[in-house]
């Protein structure tokens, strides 16, 4: 039962990470594009007003990733962590897209 425990942790934490990182590429690909364009200011303002949420999720992803070396407690506490920070990053690319949507 452990190790099923562990699985489920160690995939939902990977997921989670995936999402955060999926976030912050989209934020830095967003603002690549919007320094090239002539009017890409306010996009570059707002890509760097959620530059730190998306560091902050990635880090959480991290964190509970690591949780995962602990025993099942620690397993349980990774699922709640990488779930929550993969759910909020999701949350905020699907913001960001639905903001600047072409």
């Amino acid at each position: 039962m452990d190790s099923v425990i562990h699985f489920l942790a160690v995939v939902v934490t990977l997921l989670g990470l995936v999402a955060a990182v999926g976030n912050g590429g989209y934020l830095a690909m967003l603002n690549t594009a919007a320094k090239k364009r002539a009017g890409g200011g306010p996009v570059t303002d707002y890509v760097k007003g959620k530059l730190p949420q998306a560091g902050g999720l990635a880090a959480a992803a991290l964190l509970a990733l690591l949780f995962t070396n602990g025993g099942v407690p620690m397993d349980i506490l990774a699922i709640i962590v990488g779930a929550g920070s993969g759910v909020a990053a999701t949350n905020a690319l699907n913001a960001t897209r639905k903001r600047y949507q072409s």
